[in-house]
């Protein structure tokens, strides 16, 4: 990749907020008929430079800084344009009712949105790919397994990255061709700037002499797993063993990170709970009328160090089937269904959050007999409680089929190695981001 994903961008970055300036300066020209004076520029950058930030904690949010999004065109503009609804809601709202901030007229605050909607999305459909981020490297990539054909087939199927397999290596049926004319020869006729390979993997030991002279050639070589884990979010689970949780897992305090994560846990806590208050009678008032029982509902979990935690949550099961077991089928009640698909029931246990029973970020808590059984089934599971689990998660945020209710083995071993990404690379900023994205998704399920 001939210019790494950070900086593309940060590349994004300057783009976008450089542009947002522009477009300030252009709508005063375009109501004024004339080239704005600094007087009148300065008047405006102030409030408008406010709202830059805000917007691009937006463009943030929206995922429009990561390389998943950097980007399909064909869904690039339907993201730019609910983003900028997002963001036109913002900025009427902050003109209208923040008095300091009032700009006049309201229609220069109109031209702007139209025109900073159209120069990004012209930006980042036309402007992103002459900084050469589209333009294909071709590589190699050796290697074997599921894991290897579902990597071949994520880059080579989506125009998203800038990498494409020319060809693969099987490592397994390695003895059946000729590795001189078939691989070597391949990389110096076709110009491969890049060798993806599992250097996991003992039988690539015999090519790897073959390959060293590649570098004074100027080709790359990139491992596959790295490739893997930065392409898919998520640790493939072939690599890891005994020896990959040595070099790679630590139970020890980062205290650092530690402290601020506990002050976000308490800032957001009381913040979401004091605004979320408005929520409880409505709750209250639902479910009496609805089936009379208790309004709250205590749900057992396993907390770090395999610890009993209990989760206060707002009921949606009928009272005579609440459990936690396997093979409870609850009925959920008709107010309970919504509570459930808005995440409503979820509010109370920002209470949790601040006693210390979870986090606001880390992997999701399950109950003891889901617990026990994935500790038999699944390696490794038990590595979840190393940590304090959260109230989300990055499997919430990137795993699709993230099981939700009952045994599921297979969806639990890939939501695991989601969990594991989340503890080899936890930092304050992925908490962040994490907590971020989970705002949005809450918003979105609410306003349904």
């Amino acid at each position: 990749m001939s210019i790494s994903n950070r900086k593309e961008a940060l590349v994004l970055f300057v783009g976008d907020v450089t542009l947002l300036i522009a477009a300030l300066w252009l709508t005063l020209l375009v109501r004024y008929a004339e080239l704005p004076d600094a007087t009148l520029f300065v008047g405006h950058i102030v409030p408008f430079g406010i709202l830059f930030l805000v917007w691009v904690v937006n463009f943030f949010i929206a995922g429009l800084y990561e390389k998943h999004t950097l980007l399909l065109k064909s869904r690039l503009p339907n993201i730019l344009l609910n983003t900028q609804i997002i963001n036109s809601v913002i900025a009427v709202l902050f003109f209208y009712f923040i008095p300091y901030f009032v700009i006049a007229p309201k229609t220069n605050l109109f031209i702007y949105l139209v025109i900073s909607s159209v120069l990004i999305l012209g930006w980042r459909i036309f402007g992103v790919p002459a900084f050469g981020f589209r333009k294909k490297q071709k590589a190699i990539l050796i290697g074997s397994g599921e894991e290897m054909r579902e990597l071949r087939d994520e880059v080579n199927g989506n125009p998203r990255y800038s990498l494409v397999f020319f060809s693969s290596v099987d490592l397994s049926e390695l003895s059946g061709i000729d590795f001189e004319e078939e691989v070597l020869n391949t990389i110096y006729s076709e110009s491969i700037s890049t060798v993806v390979i599992d250097l996991k993997d003992e039988r690539a030991e015999p090519i790897l002499p073959r390959l060293y002279n590649l570098i004074f050639s100027g080709v790359r070589f990139v491992d596959k797993y790295k490739v893997y884990e930065d392409i898919f979010d998520r640790i493939p689970l072939s690599l890891v063993g005994y020896n990959w949780f040595l070099e790679n897992i630590s139970s020890a305090s980062h205290m650092g990170y530690d402290a601020l994560k506990r002050i976000m846990d308490i800032a957001v806590g009381i913040t979401i709970g004091a605004v979320s208050l408005i929520v409880y009678p409505f709750a209250y008032i639902a479910i009496k009328l609805d089936d009379g029982g208790p309004v709250f509902f205590r749900a057992e979990r396993v907390g770090r160090n395999n610890r009993a935690i209990y989760l206060i949550k707002f009921r949606s099961m009928g009272t005579t089937s609440a459990g936690g077991g396997i093979e409870a089928a609850p009925r959920i009640t008709r107010v309970g269904a919504f509570l459930r698909n808005t995440r409503l029931d979820e509010l109370p246990q920002l209470w949790n959050v601040l006693r210390g029973d979870i986090s606001l970020v880390g992997p999701r808590p399950e109950t003891p007999a889901l617990v026990k059984l994935y500790e038999k089934e699944i390696p490794y599971y038990s590595i979840r409680s190393l940590i304090k689990p959260g109230l989300s998660g990055w499997a919430q945020i990137y795993h699709q089929e993230h099981p939700h209710h009952g045994v599921a083995v297979s969806e639990t071993k890939v939501k695991l190695s989601y969990d594991l990404y989340y503890i080899k690379n936890r930092s304050f900023l992925l908490d962040l981001k994490i907590a971020l994205k989970t705002i949005k998704t809450f918003l979105s399920r609410v306003g349904k």
